[in-house]
């Protein structure tokens, strides 16, 4: 049995949880900005308005939505200063291995502010939005890299299956589908984020149902990852895989029945908000799924 590498500190663990959460956080306070319709309460970027870098009375957006896209905007300095706290805590404890994962944060966030103004500068253009949540899964699915590394979470020394990773990298190739899809959907339905925003010129109810077709065939792959993990694989591999994927089973089986709720009732903001907050989940445990996987698959060991 190889030896596995130990947990990093305790303050650099704690950081590097918390950099999941904020990065992870943000996504559903940007979701809050769109639902509201405030995606342009700030007209302007990096200033708020012409003139201020705050909202101002004399705005003609109104001030709540002003404020509230303000806020949101002063979330990512917190997001920044959790990043760069944490990247001082790995240089402090000669982490080396979490350097490139701890300054890929940092860099991620400014990209994110840059891609972020970009959207306001043009008037919450679909695409734009699109990727300023795609740029979001990446950045976090290197934020849980970094956590397990400092976690010193790594798989057993048994190896998967060939069925078994197939299957787990089918299963991650639809997940990243599935939200590609969902931001096209989002870019093709009614919270544009403002009621001047422009719109995907596409059938929303087509797009919708594509969405759904694929999270059937999400679901479909992942039962059969179940099946393969539970007849294929050796007790000790259930432990630490089969659970994992009994995990994301729950939270993908939890997000399509908000996605067919929000679609019948009409789209009411508050089953949205819990949509895009179960899409944030349904990444995460993905990329876990994945990180594990890959890693079991590289190891050398007997089942």
């Amino acid at each position: 049995m190889p030896q596995l590498p130990l947990p990093q500190p305790l303050l650099l663990r704690r950081l590097a949880t918390a950099m999941v959460v904020t990065q992870s956080g943000i996504v559903v306070t940007g979701g809050a900005v769109r639902l509201t319709g405030s995606g342009l309460g700030c007209s302007t970027w990096p200033e708020c308005t012409p003139g201020s870098y705050t909202p101002t009375p004399s705005q003609p957006e109104a001030p709540i939505h002003a404020w509230i896209e303000f806020g949101n905007r002063l979330l990512t300095f917190v997001l920044l200063l959790t990043a760069l706290v944490l990247f001082a805590a790995i240089i402090r404890f000669k982490a080396r291995n979490l350097r490139f994962l701890g300054a890929l944060q940092i860099l991620g966030i400014f990209a994110q502010g840059i891609l972020g103004g970009i959207t306001v500068l043009t008037g919450l253009n679909p695409a734009t939005v699109a990727g300023h949540f795609l740029l979001s899964i990446v950045i976090i699915a290197s934020a849980l890299s970094l956590r397990q590394r400092a976690h010193g979470i790594t798989p057993s020394a048994t190896r998967l299956m060939p069925l078994t990773v197939l299957l787990g990298r089918i299963l991650l190739a639809l997940t990243l589908l599935v939200i590609v899809v969902g931001t096209v959907v989002t870019g093709s339905g009614p919270h544009a984020g403002d009621s001047t925003a422009a719109r995907f010129n596409l059938d929303s109810k087509t797009i919708s149902w594509i969405h759904a077709d694929l999270v059937i065939a999400l679901l479909g792959t992942t039962i059969a990852l179940l099946v393969a993990t539970k007849l294929g694989e050796s007790p000790a591999t259930n432990i630490f895989w089969g659970r994992k994927v009994r995990i994301f089973f729950v939270v993908i089986m939890a997000q399509g029945a908000i996605g067919y709720i929000q679609y019948f009732t009409g789209l009411p903001e508050a089953i949205v908000a819990a949509h895009i907050a179960g899409a944030v989940l349904v990444w995460l445990s993905a990329w876990n799924l994945a990180i594990t996987g890959n890693l079991a698959a590289g190891k050398k060991g007997s089942a």
